[in-house]
């Protein structure tokens, strides 16, 4: 080939891809205007809610028709009375169990399998097989409910002074030796609600939130204990602070076990639905009634001072509790979405009260109670006895048929 042919071909072939490229631009140009116009024109309207995931644990539970319960403790759970426990339920007309997850000082009440879990160091292996426990439940139909004790954490508060409360530079506690952490900070928060993600994960159809408060008294100590008040920085109402930190940690937490289809419950002084807000703990019962599926008032009548007109609450179980369900009923009743209410009885005998100011316990003061929520139109409740021994031969639907 000729050396005129060669530079001939070679302008050809330039001068051919200047047009490719010419032509490229030009369709991106038009391509790009096609889409701004397409973008402009009005786009189908979207479901305004998409199906969302749930998580599934595998486990079947079904809601009772009423929820009557017992409370376990991490070692019952675990232990031999687990199964006098079970036989209580299948033998009476309980249907339910409010287990530890999280107990009263901070402690996982189970080991994590994952080893590089957070909540390894804090863990107690009180539940040595947590697969097992959830099984038997689900063969006897028993409803699962994890307690999960949030700000009194002596663990955590010693581990974690800056999620605390401290005084002269020390973890401050209580008269019973008790250490609270922080309700103002999120991560104090997130630290429960995680927990909280496991114990729905295990199976347990609804997360019972106690200790959901400041510590007794707060009001005569704030001044004097060192701690942070997170975001809660504007304005002067101490009290209102506390109110709103307390308040919004259940809000978060229920919107953050949504995607676990569980109920959420929040164990409350019986006390504050007599009162329009609870001063030192921060505790405002119209205002937590109204971010939870069920509220469980502790209105053990030991727990009372002279309140309704009855000097020794004690001594009358039945006053006592028909007195505080009018309370509370007239409260819910004004709320645009009421949960649940399902208080705390007492089965089990306040010695501690001294003679002539309690009664011994049994058969008769359980039932009354119980009798005083159904007068009331409150079918829900949950029995404590620290110890988990409670009382036989209980009609736990005394005066339904009547």
């Amino acid at each position: 080939m000729g050396k005129t042919l060669k530079i001939t071909i070679s302008l050809l072939f330039i001068f051919l891809i200047g047009i490719t490229t010419v032509t490229f631009a030009e369709t991106d140009k038009k391509v790009t205007d096609h889409a701004i116009k397409v973008s402009e024109l009005k786009q189908p309207e979207l479901p305004e809610r998409m199906e969302r995931f749930i998580f599934q644990s595998g486990y079947h539970f079904e809601y009772p028709d009423a929820v009557r319960g017992i409370y376990v403790t991490g070692h019952s759970a675990g232990g031999q009375r687990f199964e006098s426990l079970i036989d209580l339920i299948d033998t009476s007309d309980l249907n339910s169990m409010v287990i530890d997850i999280k107990d009263d000082f901070g402690y996982l009440t189970y080991t994590p399998d994952n080893e590089e879990s957070p909540f390894l160091d804090i863990s107690k292996r009180y539940i040595r097989d947590p697969e097992a426990m959830m099984k038997r439940l689900e063969e006897h139909e028993i409803y699962p409910i994890a307690r999960i004790v949030v700000f009194k954490d002596s663990v955590l508060a010693e581990k974690r002074p800056d999620l605390s409360f401290t005084q002269d530079g020390e973890v401050w506690k209580n008269r019973r030796g008790e250490a609270f952490v922080n309700p103002f900070l999120k991560e104090v928060w997130d630290y429960n609600v995680a927990i909280a993600e496991k114990a729905a994960q295990m199976g347990f159809k609804e997360i019972q939130f106690d200790y959901v408060r400041f510590p007794e008294g707060f009001e005569r100590r704030d001044e004097i204990l060192t701690y942070s008040v997170g975001e809660y920085t504007d304005g002067d109402d101490n009290v209102q602070k506390r109110v709103d930190a307390v308040t919004d940690f259940v809000a978060y937490a229920r919107e953050q076990l949504q995607p676990y289809d569980v109920d959420v419950s929040v164990d409350i002084f019986g006390y504050a639905a007599t009162i329009s807000e609870a001063p030192g703990i921060g505790q405002n019962f119209s205002r937590i009634s109204e971010n939870v599926d069920v509220i469980s008032s502790m209105i053990y009548p030991s727990h009372w001072t002279s309140y309704f007109g009855i000097a020794k609450p004690d001594l009358h179980p039945y006053e006592l509790v028909d007195a505080y369900a009018q309370v509370e009923n007239e409260l819910l009743a004004k709320l645009e979405n009421q949960p649940i209410s399902r208080p705390w009885l007492q089965d089990f005998t306040a010695s501690y009260l001294g003679a002539g100011n309690y009664r011994v316990y049994g058969k008769e003061e359980v039932e009354a109670q119980i009798k005083a929520l159904y007068k009331n139109g409150i079918y829900e409740f949950l029995l404590w006895n620290a110890g988990n021994r409670y009382t036989p031969n209980v009609d736990y639907k005394i005066g339904l048929d009547d």
